[in-house]
C-alpha cells in the first residue's frame, strides 16, 4: 500500500511533468493572470489583496437555481505574491454569504502550476475549516480538466473524504459537458481555460476543434410558459397580466411557505424540476399538493424568472442599479422608486406584484430566517442581469442593496404609480 508521503511526491512529480509536457506544446507562452475584468476593483473590499486577482467568481445561479461559485487557478499569482492564509479567509468570507442556501462549485483545474499552488498542509487545513456547514448544502463540485495530479490528491484525502461528499464531485474533461448542468453561457471562464480546451479537442480530434454543436432553437409552444417573453405569454393567455405560473406559485407558497424556515434557499430534485416545466410549457395541470414539498414552488418561481429572454428589470436598467450604491443613504429609498416607475407598464406590474409576496415573506423572517437581505441576495441575481457577459462577484453588492431596498420599502416604492384593477384585485 502506497504511504502518504509516496503519494504526495508522487503528486509533485506529476505536477512537474504536466508542466514539462505543457511547455512542449501550443499552450506555451500564454498569460495565466486574469485578463478580463471581472477581478475586484473595489479597493476597500476587506479582502483586496486576494480578490483582485479574480481567482473567485459568483456568477449567478446554475440551471437548478442553486448559488454558482468558480473557482479559478489560473488565476492563482505565484505562491510569494500571495497569501495563503488570506486566501483562506477570504474563500470562507465569500462562502459564507451563500453557504446558507444550496450551492455549487465549479474549479477550473488548469493553471495549477509548482509556482502557485497551495502546499498540502493548507488544502488539509482547508478541508478542516470547511466544516459541515459549508459541505451541508454544497450540493455538487465540477472539477473541470481534472489530471493525474488531481487523481492523485484526490486519493490522499480519500481516508478524511465521507462517501456522501465524494458522490458530488463531477470530472468535467471538456467545458462543452457543463452545458448539461449549467447556463454555460453565464459562466465566467478564463480566456486561458478557453485556449486550453480548444487544444484538448484539437488533440483528441488529431485537427483543429470542431464547433461545439448547439441545437437550434425550437419555436415555442402556444402553451410555453418557460423561456419566452412575458408579452407571449399575456398574447397566449387572453391578456392576463401575471404569468400562470407566477400566479400559482405565489398562490400555493402564501398559503403553504410563508413559514418555512430557509424557503427559497434550497434547492429540488433535477429531474422533478424539469418534468414540472414541462407539464407547464405543454398547458397541463400541475398541482404542487402532490409533491407534498414546498420547495418545489420556490425554486419553479426561481427558474421560472431566470430563463426570461429579458430579465424582470430589463437589460436597459442593468448600469442604473449597478451605479445604485453611488447614491447618499438617505436618497436611495426615492432613487429607487424612480428606477422602478421607469420600468414598461407590464413589467412594472410583474415586478410589484412579485415584490409585494417577497415583502410578505420577509414580515414572517422571525419564522422563515429570510430577511430583506436574505431574500435580496436570493433574487438579485434572477431580477436583473448585463445584456452580454456574466454578473461578476463585485456587481453583486449593487444589486442587492437594490433588491433589498424594493422589498424592504414596498410600500413607499410602489405607491404612487397605480396599476390596473385586475392586477390590484390579485395583490390583495
Amino acid at each position: 500500500m502506497i504511504s502518504t508521503h509516496d503519494l504526495e511526491q508522487l503528486a509533485e512529480i506529476e505536477l512537474q511533468k504536466e508542466e514539462e509536457e505543457e511547455e512542449q506544446g501550443s499552450s506555451r507562452g500564454y498569460p495565466l493572470a486574469p485578463s478580463s475584468g471581472n477581478a475586484c476593483q473595489d479597493m476597500s473590499h476587506p479582502y483586496y489583496d486576494v480578490a483582485r486577482h479574480g481567482i473567485l467568481q459568483v456568477t449567478g445561479d446554475d440551471k437548478y437555481g442553486r448559488k454558482l461559485i468558480i473557482f479559478s487557478s489560473c488565476c492563482m499569482p505565484p505562491s510569494h505574491q500571495l497569501n495563503h492564509h488570506r486566501l483562506l479567509e477570504y474563500l470562507k468570507y465569500t462562502l459564507d454569504q451563500y453557504v446558507e442556501s444550496d450551492y455549487t462549485v465549479v474549479y477550473f483545474h488548469y493553471g495549477l502550476r509548482s509556482s502557485n499552488k497551495p502546499s498540502l498542509r493548507w488544502l488539509r487545513e482547508a478541508y478542516r475549516e470547511f466544516d459541515r456547514k459549508y459541505k451541508k448544502n454544497l450540493k455538487a463540485l465540477y472539477v473541470v480538466h481534472p489530471t493525474n495530479f488531481i487523481r492523485i490528491i484526490w486519493n490522499i484525502f480519500k481516508p478524511l473524504i465521507s462517501h456522501k461528499f465524494g458522490k458530488k464531485l463531477t470530472y468535467v474533461n471538456y467545458l462543452a459537458e457543463l452545458r448539461e448542468h449549467l447556463n454555460y453561457d453565464q459562466l465566467i471562464i478564463p480566456p486561458a481555460v478557453l485556449r486550453h480546451d480548444e487544444e484538448l479537442r484539437a488533440a483528441q480530434k488529431g485537427g483543429p476543434p470542431p464547433p461545439v454543436k448547439i441545437p437550434p432553437p425550437r419555436p415555442p409552444l402556444p402553451t410555453q410558459q418557460f423561456g419566452v417573453s412575458l408579452q407571449y405569454i399575456r398574447e397566449k393567455n387572453n391578456g392576463e397580466l401575471i404569468p400562470p405560473v407566477m400566479c400559482q406559485t405565489v398562490s400555493y407558497l402564501k398559503q403553504k411557505g410563508l413559514k418555512t424556515e430557509g424557503i427559497f434557499r434550497r434547492s429540488a430534485r433535477v429531474q422533478l424540476i424539469k418534468d414540472i416545466q414541462k407539464l407547464y410549457n405543454q398547458g397541463k395541470p400541475v398541482s404542487f399538493e402532490q409533491y407534498s414539498d414546498v420547495h418545489v414552488p420556490a425554486v419553479i418561481l426561481k427558474t421560472f424568472l431566470r430563463e426570461l429572454p429579458e430579465p424582470l428589470l430589463t437589460f436597459t436598467l442593468y448600469d442604473q442599479i449597478q451605479d445604485f450604491t453611488k447614491v447618499e443613504s438617505s436618497l436611495r429609498a426615492s432613487r429607487c422608486k424612480r428606477i422602478v416607475e421607469s420600468l414598461p407598464e407590464h413589467n412594472f406590474i410583474v415586478v410589484k406584484y412579485l415584490i409585494c409576496f417577497l415583502h410578505m415573506v420577509s414580515q414572517e423572517s422571525i419564522s422563515n430566517k429570510m430577511s430583506s437581505s436574505n431574500l435580496a441576495c436570493v433574487f438579485g441575481v434572477n431580477l436583473v442581469w448585463p445584456p452580454k457577459g456574466t454578473i461578476s462577484l463585485g456587481a453583486l453588492a449593487p444589486l442587492n442593496i437594490f433588491t433589498e431596498l424594493l422589498i424592504e420599502h414596498y410600500h413607499t416604492i410602489f405607491s404612487s404609480r397605480c396599476p390596473p384593477q385586475q392586477f390590484s384585485d390579485m395583490a390583495v
